[in-house]
């Protein structure tokens, strides 16, 4: 399974930016999608999951700022990512399981810098 994330890039504090993830390769049905970020000097945490039957979840830092979404016939994840901080800035890593949730799979990686 290859996971390609795009989408990432430069922004202002308060800005937006989207990211997308295309999973590719598989004979199976991708259950999980979701995002993660590692920033420096951090471990890599949840950003947004979404399984395939709907439910989602989110880290506590993005609630209300960030929406995670799916297309379950192109085995793609997207996540919009408003009112964007600083403290958002990482490498944003799409992940994939079988199973309802999980990170089985995980894609290169997408910088995303925010500035202040």
């Amino acid at each position: 399974v290859q996971l390609q994330a795009s989408g990432g890039g430069l922004v202002q504090a308060g800005g937006s930016l989207t990211l997308s993830c295309a999973a590719s390769g598989t004979i199976f049905k991708i259950n999980y999608m979701g995002w993660y970020r590692e920033a420096p000097g951090k471990q890599r945490e949840l950003v947004a999951g979404i399984s395939s039957g709907g439910r989602i979840d989110y880290g506590d830092s993005v609630k209300g700022r960030f929406t995670i979404s799916r297309d379950n016939g192109k085995d793609t994840v997207y996540l919009q990512m408003n009112i964007l901080k600083p403290e958002d800035t990482g490498i944003y890593y799409c992940a994939a399981d079988r199973a309802a949730w999980g990170t089985e799979y995980w894609g290169k990686g997408t910088l995303v810098t925010v500035s202040s």
